[in-house]
């Protein structure tokens, strides 16, 4: 007996997990799609205009720092809009 309430237990939670947990509508997989797209590009251009570069060896890293930061806050952005989609 205590192993099919334990077993009901379970599953109620699972239940109760899977039910909060939603899925993105197609929008907003089209927008998650987009935004990872359009970093790429963003990336990709960063590194072009590093490696051809003609500034002083300070500016040039000066300038691959901000490439970096400018990144990292694009993907923490769309992540939390990603997230966001999901709980929704």
């Amino acid at each position: 007996m205590k192993l099919l309430s334990l077993g009901l237990t379970v599953l109620l939670f699972s239940l109760v997990a899977s039910a909060a947990k939603a899925d993105e509508t197609v929008s907003e997989k089209m927008d998650a799609a987009g935004n990872t797209t359009a970093r790429a590009v963003k990336k990709g251009a960063h590194r072009v205009s590093e490696t051809v570069c003609m500034k002083s060896d300070a500016e040039c890293a000066g300038e691959k720092l901000e490439n970096r930061a400018v990144e990292t806050k694009d993907s923490i952005v769309d992540g939390a809009k990603k997230v966001g989609n999901k709980i929704d």
